[in-house]
């Protein structure tokens, strides 16, 4: 019986062996355009910025690269990046864990399931159509009804519709991270005399904090990268962000309108605003690590400890 079996162990071998070519193809392709889009950004972005002036590119505050004498000053549309990307991360943040805590333990059980798929449709809508939606409906209201200066288009603006945009994440990634949590956390905090918004608040949100942490990245992610809805909504006039209610323009905006229509250095110019694009990427993604090893750290420093809880 032991010869009958050869062939099909033969096979199974081969196969193991094949899926793991696949997979090790899988895992060095992403490797592989990792590095080639690292190494085309730098080797295309870095000699314009050193060509231009380090200081003139980053912190210049006028961008003419079809005038007569060209200029190539970004700093104006970092300032916006941020402006958009903190303001939409509050309120996307906010609310998206405001609904999550609802969709864990105050919502009734049968409106989780429904709430929860309609949030995550959020997430398959194209860019495009949040774009048309912030033109025709939030522009105008903040145009009639909230700006002092009758002008819809601006960071708010633009800042409201990335928020809609970053909720599906925060509310998916927060609520799988508080569903996570061992329910004796919760059962012991009710035990010791808390209520059931404190338990929930002060010991539940606490122990879900590095999977809410990654839904907050993830959140600034998008909202840093989307380009087509901002571009839409914003304005772009490359000026410095004075107001919320100013007509700005972002670094991903900047580099889609120029994308088309400029030749020699102007192209070298946005390839550049694509590393300073990246190095930001690189930060958030740097700093996220940082911050989720020193709670690991203390989180094993702790373990074992036992710190009370009081109501």
């Amino acid at each position: 019986m032991k010869w009958q079996n050869e062939p099909r162990m033969v096979m199974i071998s081969v196969r193991e062996k094949l899926m793991k070519g696949v997979f090790l193809v899988s895992a060095l392709f992403s490797v592989f355009a990792l590095v080639t889009i690292t190494a085309y950004l730098l080797a295309s972005g870095i000699p314009f910025i050193a060509k231009t002036g380090f200081g003139q590119f980053i912190l210049g505050t006028r961008w003419a690269p079809l005038a007569d004498t060209p200029s190539y000053g970004i700093f104006p549309m970092i300032v916006a990046s941020l402006y958009v990307t903190a303001l939409s991360t509050l309120i996307g943040v906010g609310i998206g864990l405001f609904t999550a805590v609802c969709l864990y333990q105050f919502c009734p059980r049968k409106l989780v399931a429904p709430i929860r798929q309609m949030v995550n449709l959020l997430a398959g809508i194209p860019s495009v159509i949040y774009g048309l939606f912030g033109m025709t409906i939030i522009v105008p209201f903040i145009r009639d009804h909230v700006s002092p200066r009758g002008v819809g288009y601006g960071i708010l603006s633009s800042s409201l519709v990335l928020a809609i945009m970053v909720l599906p994440t925060v509310v998916s990634v927060s609520l799988d991270a508080m569903r996570a949590v061992p329910e004796s956390y919760y059962e012991g905090a009710l035990a010791l005399g808390a209520t059931k918004e404190a338990a929930t608040f002060r010991v539940m949100l606490p122990a879900a904090k590095s999977g809410i942490l990654a839904g907050v990245v993830l959140a600034v992610g998008r909202a840093l990268g989307e380009t087509m809805a901002v571009m839409m909504v914003i304005g772009n006039s490359p000026t410095m962000p004075k107001s919320l209610f100013q007509s700005v323009r972002t670094m991903t905006s900047n580099i889609a309108m120029g994308a088309t229509e400029m030749t020699g250095d102007a192209v070298s110019a946005l390839i550049a605003t694509g590393v300073v694009l990246f190095f930001f990427t690189l930060l958030l993604n740097a700093g996220f690590s940082l911050l989720r090893r020193d709670k690991t750290h203390e989180g094993r420093k702790k373990k074992g400890g036992g710190k009370s809880w009081k109501p």
